[in-house]
């Protein structure tokens, strides 16, 4: 039997897979449930052949990363396996964190992992533990028919994806015994399209520090949200700016900078009708394309803040960065990529492309730091972030296909 009409037989078994590790809900923030989770994910990489280890952030790293959560350990696990003869070494990398639930759910809870109609339902099944599941079959199909993968393959599953990935990816590459020649982030590409890289991000919060007063006498105090509020309209300049900056992406789209202004925003404490606010703070989301530096974009846009700042009376403001992910890319033209191409085309029966996604996912953690060809593959499905997540099964079965494909077909 081929790896193919194994994972074709052992589609319930997938779905099985995939709903055990729905069930468990890793919702991030706070981090919860990471180490029954990332206790399961180690078992399942032994059971698929793999040495499999388990590596816990050491509490200094917690408090200093995240100061409220230290009652919430971080993991990551790493899996192993040596193909004979094999000089060069794939990762496949996923994050097993999961956004938080709100809404009311049609199919199923949250966590259900309920089948309906061709699709499963359920936090995490679209973003992204559909493709841990795919990947897992993908492994157990090449050992029981006893099928050797061509490269080396190392597998990671780790933590904190949906907020920094600082104890996650970023740990993981800074300190954990990998080699990798070539890296599959098991998501930013799907269907049909192989994502070849992803604009970067710069996260900050801007403060506005005025003066409180009694509501009848206005002039005696400094209003914050007014401050703001003219700052928020000056970002409008900067808008156009950045807007003339553009990368055309290999599918054909223009990308261009953005930012979105206020995704948190909020005011002081004893805030009340009557009392001029003397504090306001708000949020600024900067998408940095792959063109850009990112170290030029943040400087750019806090010179930008503090000369809008000063032309405003009285507008005493503090930027404090929040976070950042840089932004990567890789032509396709390099072997790696055409390998997935034809992977993925051999398996969906359709010639694939490549994009760039606007978002952005860990991939630059081994495109920048570790300096080797990066692509993004997974299932995808719809409604990630939102009421009703789900993923086709169709495409979960086509997924474990190609991975096992791409390990049998390319040796680096």
């Amino acid at each position: 039997m081929s790896p193919s009409s194994y994972i074709d037989a052992q589609q319930g078994r997938l779905l099985k897979t995939l709903q055990g590790l729905v069930a468990v809900s890793t919702v991030n923030p706070p981090g919860r449930d990471y180490a029954k989770i990332s206790a399961l994910l180690t078992r399942e990489l032994t059971a698929a052949g793999l040495k499999a280890r388990r590596f816990s952030i050491p509490h200094s790293l917690l408090k200093r990363h995240l100061p409220g959560q230290q009652a919430y350990p971080r993991f990551n696990v790493l899996g192993r396996l040596r193909a004979p003869g094999a000089s060069k070494t794939i990762h496949f990398n996923a994050h097993y964190d999961v956004v938080p639930v709100s809404g009311t759910w049609r199919f199923g809870g949250p966590f259900s992992g309920k089948v309906s109609s061709g699709w499963i339902y359920g936090r995490g099944t679209a973003d992204m533990k559909g493709s841990i599941a795919s990947l897992l079959l993908a492994l157990e199909a090449l050992r029981a028919t006893g099928t050797a993968p061509l490269m080396n393959v190392e597998v990671s599953f780790t933590a904190d994806e949906e907020t920094d990935s600082v104890l996650g990816a970023g740990w993981l590459v800074a300190n954990a015994p990998i080699r990798p020649d070539y890296a599959v982030v098991m998501e930013g590409g799907e269907g049909d399209s192989v994502c070849c890289g992803h604009n970067g991000v710069i996260w900050l919060e801007v403060s506005i520090r005025g003066k409180a007063a009694h509501g009848s006498t206005p002039q005696d105090g400094i209003n914050a949200l007014e401050k703001m509020s003219a700052l928020v309209l000056a970002l409008e300049e900067y808008k156009g700016q950045i807007a003339r900056r553009k990368i055309v992406s290999p599918e054909g789209r223009v990308l261009r900078p953005t930012i979105n202004v206020g995704g948190v925003f909020s005011a002081g404490e004893g805030g009340k009708v009557n009392t001029v606010p003397a504090f306001a703070s708000f949020t600024i989301d900067r998408r940095v394309i792959a063109t850009e530096d990112r170290f030029a974009a943040e400087r750019g846009l806090r010179t930008f803040l503090a000369a809008a700042a000063r032309k405003i009376p009285q507008c005493d403001i503090t930027v404090r960065k929040i976070s950042e992910n840089l932004s990567c890319y890789h032509e396709p033209t390099h072997p790696f990529f055409s390998a997935m191409a034809s992977s993925v085309g051999r398996v969906r029966g359709a010639r694939a492309g490549f994009n760039l996604s606007t978002g952005f996912n860990d991939m630059h953690f081994f495109s920048h730091y570790l300096k080797i060809p990066t692509l993004g593959y997974g299932p995808g499905g719809d409604n990630e972030h939102a009421v009703d997540e789900r993923a086709r099964v169709l495409d979960l079965v086509r997924t474990a296909k190609i991975y096992a494909d791409l390990l049998t077909t390319f040796s680096g």
